[in-house]
C-alpha cells in the first residue's frame, strides 16, 4: 500500500534534517575535510599516425620463388615471404584507424609475366585495392617511358595492345610523386592526378620555386589527413635513373639531385602550412648479409664513402622528419643526424613484397609537427604462415588463368641448371648463353661480331628441375623481362678496349657477359683503366684502329649502367627484342647445355 501524504511529509522532514546535520558536521567538526575531486587528466595534444610502407614490389603478385621469396627474420631464421594475398592479409592485421599506406617506388617494371603481359595494370590495381595512397616513382616506373607512366596514372587503354581482359584501364588509385623529376623544356605543369595540389600555393611563390628548381614532370608532393591532422609526403627517385633506364624511357625528362629536390618538396609543403614531412625516396644502401631486418646493417660503398641512401638521409632538409627508402632491395632501420644535428630515422623494407615497414608516430595538434621521439619502425616480414587474403588470392588466380596459355608454352630445353652464379672472372652460365643468343640474332642483318650482356638484366635462373629441363615462355620471360631491343653499333678497337675498362671503377664492378666470339685477359691487380689486354674476336687480335660490330640491348647502347663508350658507336642497327632473341635461340638449339665460362682470363 502507498504511504499517506502525512507519512511522506514526515520522512522528507527527517531526511532534510539529516542532510543538514551532516553538512554542519563536515564544516564544523575539527580535523574533518571534504574529499577533493581528482584532477582531470590532460588532453592528449597529439594525433597518432601509423604508416605501412612497401618498396620495390616489382609486380610479384604470386609468391616469389627461390632466394627472391625468402627473408632472414629477427631471430636469424630464413623464412618464406611475399605474395599479394599475404601482403593484403598482413596489412589487414597491421592496420588501425590511424593508418596510411605508402610506397617507395619500383612497384612496377621488371615484373613477372602475370603482370608484365598486361603492362602492369594488375599490379597497380592490386596496390590500389590494398590501400596504397601515395608512392614515389622508382627508376623502373620509367621502363616503358614517361608517356606510359602518365597512362598508368591517368587511365586509358594501352596505345598498341589496347585494353586488357579486365577492360579499359581506369588509372591508379594512388598518387605517384617525384620532386626531382623535371621537364627538360617545360613551361607549364602537366595535367596529371595529384598535380592539383600545387594550385593551392600562391602563384607568385610557386613561380619563384619553379624558376629555382625546375618544372615538375610529376606531382612533387602529396598531403594526406589522419584524424584531421595533415601529413606531407615528398617523392624522389635515384639520381642514377638516366644511366639505368633506356634513353627512350626518360626522353624529355631531367633528374635533379635528391637532396636539393627534397628541399624543393619541403618548401612546397611549408607553403601549404604542412609541417609533418616524410621523404619517400627510391634510393638506398647495401647491407651486411644475414642480419635482422630491424637492425642497422648498412655498409659503405666500395670506395669507403657512405651509401647513397645514408648520405641522403643525413643531408636532406632538416624540416623532413622521417625518410623511407628503396631501390637497393635491402631491409634495415637506422638513425642518422640531420643537418641540424637532430636524430632522424631512416629505413627500407627489402623487396618483392617480402617486408612491410610499420611506422608509428605522433603529430602535435598545436604545432602540426612530428614528434621525432615518438617515431618507431618495425620491419614486419610478410610470412606465409597466416591465412591468405581470400579476395586477393582470387584476384591473383584470375590473372594467372588469363596469362596461362602464354606462360606455359614450351620454347626449348636445357641439359642442366643455368644460373646467375658468378665465377671469379665475373661470368655466369646463363649470362654467357644470353650473349650467345644475342649474337645469333644480330650477326646476320646487323653484322654483329660480338655481343655483350649486362648482368643486371638477367633477372632469374633457369633450373633443370622440376620439369626435366623444359623451358617455358614464362620462365624465359622471368629471365629477360625488360623487352629491350637488340641493337648493333660500330666501335673501334680502341673504343672496345675503353668500354671493357669501364667494367671496373672505384665504386663498382659490373662485368659484361661476353659471347663466345670475344675473349680477353683481365688483370685486376692493375690500376683502373689498365686492366684489359689480349682482346680477340674469333681468335684474332683486335686492332685499336680497326672497326668492329658490337651487339647489346638498347639499354646498354644508350650508355646504361655507366657504359658511356657505347654512346660513341656509329651505324646503329636495331633488331628483335632481347626476349625474342633468347627464346629463338633456345628453340633452335635445344637441348642447350651450360656454356663454358672461360671467355675472360684472369691475369
Amino acid at each position: 500500500m502507498k504511504p499517506s501524504s502525512r507519512t511522506r511529509s514526515l520522512r522528507s522532514t527527517l531526511l532534510a534534517g539529516a542532510v543538514a546535520a551532516s553538512a554542519v558536521l563536515a564544516v564544523t567538526a575539527p580535523g574533518v575535510q571534504a574529499k577533493p575531486k581528482p584532477p582531470k587528466p590532460p588532453k592528449d595534444q597529439s594525433v597518432p599516425v601509423r604508416l605501412l610502407a612497401l618498396n620495390d614490389f616489382h609486380g610479384n603478385l604470386e609468391p616469389p620463388t627461390g632466394s627472391s621469396g625468402r627473408m632472414v627474420d629477427e631471430a636469424g631464421n630464413t623464412v618464406d615471404a611475399g605474395g599479394a594475398a599475404y601482403i593484403a592479409a598482413w596489412m589487414d592485421r597491421m592496420s588501425n584507424k590511424n593508418t596510411l599506406k605508402v610506397a617507395q617506388g619500383d612497384l612496377i617494371g621488371a615484373t613477372p609475366l602475370i603482370s608484365a603481359a598486361y603492362h602492369d595494370e594488375p599490379s597497380v590495381e592490386f596496390l590500389g585495392n590494398v590501400g596504397i595512397t601515395v608512392s614515389s616513382v622508382g627508376n623502373h616506373e620509367f621502363d616503358e617511358g614517361y608517356g606510359e607512366l602518365k597512362r598508368i596514372m591517368k587511365g586509358g587503354s594501352h596505345p598498341v595492345d589496347g585494353p586488357s581482359p579486365a577492360g579499359k584501364w581506369k588509372g591508379a588509385k594512388y598518387s605517384y610523386i617525384g620532386a626531382n623529376v623535371f621537364l627538360e623544356d617545360g613551361t607549364a605543369l602537366p595535367n596529371l592526378p595529384g598535380m592539383e595540389i600545387l594550385k593551392k600555393i600562391d602563384k607568385k611563390r610557386l613561380s619563384a620555386l619553379v624558376r629555382q628548381y625546375g618544372v615538375p614532370a610529376l606531382p612533387p608532393i602529396a598531403v594526406r589527413k589522419v584524424n584531421g591532422q595533415e601529413i606531407g609526403f615528398i617523392g624522389a627517385v635515384t639520381e642514377t635513373t638516366p644511366t639505368i633506364v633506356t634513353a627512350s624511357g626518360i626522353a624529355g625528362l631531367k633528374f635533379g639531385g635528391v637532396v636539393k629536390s627534397a628541399e624543393f618538396g619541403s618548401k612546397l609543403l611549408k607553403e601549404l602550412g604542412v609541417d609533418a614531412q616524410v621523404l619517400l625516396v627510391h634510393e638506398g644502401d647495401n647491407v651486411l648479409t644475414g642480419r635482422s631486418p630491424d637492425s642497422c646493417s648498412t655498409t659503405t660503398d666500395p670506395d669507403g664513402s657512405a651509401g647513397a641512401g645514408t648520405e641522403i638521409a643525413a643531408k636532406a632538409d632538416p624540416e623532413i622528419d622521417l625518410i623511407l627508402s628503396g631501390h637497393s632491395h635491402q631491409a634495415y632501420i637506422c638513425t642518422v643526424k640531420d643537418p641540424s644535428g637532430n636524430p632522424r630515422l631512416y629505413s627500407q623494407g627489402g623487396s618483392f613484397g617480402r617486408v612491410i615497414s610499420q611506422v608509428d608516430l605522433k603529430i602535435s595538434k598545436k604545432t602540426g609537427e612530428i614528434d621525432r621521439s615518438s617515431v618507431t619502425i618495425d620491419n614486419q616480414i610478410v610470412t606465409r604462415d597466416i591465412p591468405a587474403h581470400a579476395k586477393t588470392a582470387a584476384f591473383v588466380q584470375t590473372w594467372k588463368d588469363r596469362v596461362a596459355d602464354v606462360a606455359n608454352k614450351p620454347v626449348g630445353s636445357i641439359t642442366a641448371d643455368l644460373t646467375r652464379a658468378t665465377t671469379p672472372s665475373g661470368e655466369t652460365t646463363l649470362g654467357n648463353l644470353i650473349a650467345d643468343a644475342q649474337l645469333a640474332a644480330t650477326k646476320g642483318e646487323g653484322g654483329a661480331q660480338i655481343a655483350l650482356m649486362n648482368p643486371g638484366g638477367v633477372r632469374a635462373d633457369l633450373p633443370y628441375e622440376p620439369d626435366g629441363g623444359v623451358v617455358t615462355y614464362g620462365e624465359a620471360f622471368a629471365v629477360q623481362p625488360f623487352n629491350n631491343l637488340m641493337q648493333v653499333v660500330t666501335l673501334t678497337g680502341a673504343q672496345l678496349d675503353a668500354l671493357l675498362e669501364q667494367q671496373w671503377t672505384a665504386s663498382r664492378t659490373a662485368v659484361l657477359l661476353p659471347s663466345a666470339s670475344l675473349t680477353y685477359t683481365a688483370t685486376l691487380a692493375n690500376p683502373f683503366g689498365e686492366r684489359v689486354s689480349g682482346i680477340r674476336i674469333d681468335g684474332v687480335a683486335v686492332d685499336p684502329a680497326g672497326t668492329y660490330r658490337v651487339a647489346a640491348n638498347n639499354f646498354l647502347v644508350g650508355g646504361g649502367d655507366a657504359f658511356s663508350v657505347f654512346t660513341q658507336g656509329t651505324n646503329l642497327w636495331s633488331g628483335p627484342l632481347d626476349l625474342d632473341a633468347f627464346t629463338a635461340y633456345l628453340t633452335a638449339n635445344s637441348p642447350v647445355a651450360p656454356p663454358a665460362t672461360d671467355r675472360i682470363t684472369l691475369g
